[in-house]
């Protein structure tokens, strides 16, 4: 099975630029499954459901958010509606949506695909860890099992807890994957049990900026310490960043890891098809 999935979308830069790339990106890469974080896609802050909507029409097979889900309060009735929408799994019972849920493929196949948020910086919800556990319990990938493959987006601050979140499910995922700092990393590795892992996927938004947002505005937070005006996204062109995994359908694991990066400021990387 190949996998992509493309780290924070921020902004209108990053819709437009995964939106217009997606289609060919699946004829090219020959992609079975596709996973986009978009927790960042409205204006830096939320997910509108018709930005959702046009995500999915444009080849994603999985959205997924993280600690910026509710900001956009229409979502709300959105994500319980539809099941490719995640939040993460973490959030305390009864919060709507979900998630994890068994997304259907072409050829009939199945993929788990989960979101999860960690603690460490960030809002302390439920144990992230014992979550994504308990999520995988009733599903064994690979040939004969309940689904071809697990991807985990952990949205996460620490670089420590995404590692050991990646340690953790080595040889039970296909992908671990973090995602929130924007910034992509260069540790993309195939684990020794066999799950591919990244710290950051990066983001898929304009690079001359904060981390995805307007760097002035951004910047004179950190020279005076008081709340400006809102922040707003920078509007330049995106770079689409991040990660191609090709798994071995025996086992669900994992044969292949790649970054990916396309357009706007960063040097590119394309996986070999």
């Amino acid at each position: 099975m190949r996998i992509l999935f493309l780290g924070d979308l921020v902004g209108r830069s990053g819709r437009d630029a995964v939106t217009a790339a997606l289609p060919n990106l699946r004829r090219s890469l020959h992609l079975d499954l596709v996973v986009v974080n978009a927790e960042n896609a409205s204006h830096g802050f939320g997910l509108a459901p018709e930005m959702a909507r046009a995500l999915l029409a444009a080849g994603a097979d999985a959205i997924t958010l993280g600690n910026h889900a509710w900001d956009r309060r229409e979502i709300i009735p959105f994500i319980e509606q539809e099941p490719r929408l995640l939040r993460p799994l973490n959030y305390p019972p009864g919060t709507p949506g979900r998630g994890a849920a068994v997304v259907d493929l072409a050829g009939g196949r199945r993929a788990l695909v989960m979101n999860a948020m960690g603690r460490l910086f960030m809002d302390p919800l439920d144990d992230p860890f014992r979550g994504v556990q308990q999520a995988i319990a009733a599903h064994r990938m690979g040939q004969g099992g309940t689904v071809a493959a697990m991807v985990l987006d952990f949205h996460a601050e620490a670089s420590s807890e995404k590692l050991a979140m990646g340690h953790s499910f080595d040889g039970k995922l296909s992908l671990v994957v973090g995602t929130h700092t924007h910034v992509p990393s260069a540790d993309h590795q195939i684990l020794p049990g066999g799950t591919a892992y990244m710290t950051d996927a990066g983001m898929c938004g304009d690079y001359d900026s904060v981390i995805g947002m307007e760097k002035g505005g951004a910047s004179l937070r950190f020279w005076k310490k008081v709340p400006g005006e809102r922040l707003a996204p920078a509007e330049g062109e995106a770079t689409i960043s991040g990660v191609f995994v090709e798994t071995d359908d025996a086992t669900g694991l994992a044969r292949r890891i790649a970054p990916l990066r396309m357009g706007g400021r960063l040097s590119p990387a394309m996986p070999a098809v």
